[in-house]
């Protein structure tokens, strides 16, 4: 049987998809057109400014152990350990308590109460003393000990890894056109239901800026954020996430770290007396930061139009600086913005599989876990086209034609 199949949107999660279409046992790219449109550039989105963290722990339970493994898998497979910095790292929450500077501390120096701030490199014999009060483990040398009142370990090496997201988003695009896929870029304006039980999808091409048409037997709704724009039903709303990319002094341990800041009051704009950015040490070498999400630009037409809020990054900077001389004196790299995708309807989510309309499906809400479980939406999405169900995990709860 003779199939074209449309993945509208080039994140993670569509290019998992086109990946796992790609490598199904009953995919013949001699009767099978696979594309993938996206409305910009693959991993324009949250998929290339992501954190990148895989977690056996993170949510929900359905899926998350059978895209913890394939993620293990693909790294096996395709050398993703050099590809798209695949590793197994220990994860832990780390609390923070920042004191006001005196008035004589140098620019240089933490606010540390008259202290110091001297980075673990040093091994001070306060600063180990410190670090063995709290609970700090030893490896876990690039944060200020005169700030750290203590820690709480969230996952090992066995539960936790992580991979650089731009590079596991393209790599994962590359893979699926090596085996047939197609990529095409233009934003869609319009899936419209034809009398003979197909779609016609219409999108406006990137380059020409002219209309166009796909006839389509199957569309996979992969469009994150933009979901709604594609498919007005379905219930996906928006939230902008910042966050900044810093090269340390030096190199860091292998941490993922949630954090709990309480910080003084400061000058800067935006400043809070509590913050809690996530920090992820890449082995590129740079150290990934994020802080909380907000609702306050309405989601712009394509990724390509976010706005970046300088401030709100500068605000992850003050605060991860805050509790870190490596952090602190290092170069920031990148400041940026991204949205994520969550389902607004409460308890659900992600939503995988086929909706009310014969032939299309949808595979978006994934929040802030995308990455972690795009790989087993993928494959899931594979089965659910090409075998006519889930095989791999029991998805019901997260059946979209119980939300629309």
């Amino acid at each position: 049987m003779e199939r074209t199949i449309v993945i509208v949107g080039g994140g993670i999660i569509g290019c998992s998809t086109a990946y796992y279409l790609t490598r199904h046992p009953s995919y013949d790219p001699a009767k099978h057109r696979i594309i993938l449109l996206e409305a910009t550039q693959i991993a324009g989105g949250a998929s290339g400014k992501a954190g990148g963290l895989v977690a056996l722990w993170a949510y929900p339970s359905s899926i998350v152990p059978l895209s913890f493994r394939l993620h293990a898998e693909l790294a096996k497979e395709h050398n993703g350990k050099e590809k798209w910095g695949y590793r197994k790292v220990h994860c832990g929450q780390l609390m923070a308590h920042v004191l006001p500077k005196r008035p004589d501390s140098t620019s240089g120096s933490s606010a540390t109460g008259g202290k110091e701030a001297v980075s673990l490199e040093k091994r001070t014999d306060d600063a180990i003393g410190l670090l063995r009060a709290a609970g700090i483990p030893a490896d876990l040398d690039w944060f200020d000990p005169f700030t750290l009142s203590g820690y709480e370990e969230m996952g090992d090496p066995g539960t936790t890894a992580q991979v650089h997201p731009y590079l596991f988003t393209t790599s994962l695009a590359k893979l699926a056109e090596d085996k047939g896929a197609e990529i095409k870029l233009g934003s869609v304006t319009e899936i419209e239901q034809l009398d003979n039980g197909t779609s016609s999808v219409k999108y406006t091409n990137k380059e020409t800026g002219a209309p166009e048409a796909i006839s389509a037997t199957d569309v996979i709704i992969s469009a994150g954020p933009w979901t709604k724009a594609v498919f007005p039903r379905a219930p996906i709303s928006a939230l902008r996430a910042h966050s900044v990319v810093i090269r340390p002094t030096r190199t860091v341990s292998a941490y993922a770290v949630f954090t709990s800041i309480a910080l003084p009051p400061g000058s800067s704009k935006h400043r809070p007396t509590m913050a809690a950015p996530e920090i992820y040490a890449r082995p590129d070498d740079t150290v990934y930061a994020c802080g909380e999400g907000d609702k306050i630009v309405p989601l712009p037409a394509t990724t390509a139009d976010v706005e970046v809020d300088d401030s709100r990054c500068q605000t992850i900077i003050d605060s991860v600086g805050a509790i870190s001389t490596e952090l602190r004196e290092g170069e920031v790299v990148a400041r940026q913005a991204c949205y994520l995708p969550n389902v607004s309807v409460r308890g659900a989510g992600p939503l995988i599989g086929p909706t009310d309309i014969k032939g299309v499906y949808l595979a978006t809400g994934h929040t802030c876990w995308g990455i972690q479980n795009a790989p087993g939406t993928g494959k899931l999405m594979s089965e659910i086209i090409f075998d006519g169900e889930a095989k791999s995990a029991k998805i019901s709860s997260l059946d979209p034609r119980q939300v629309l």
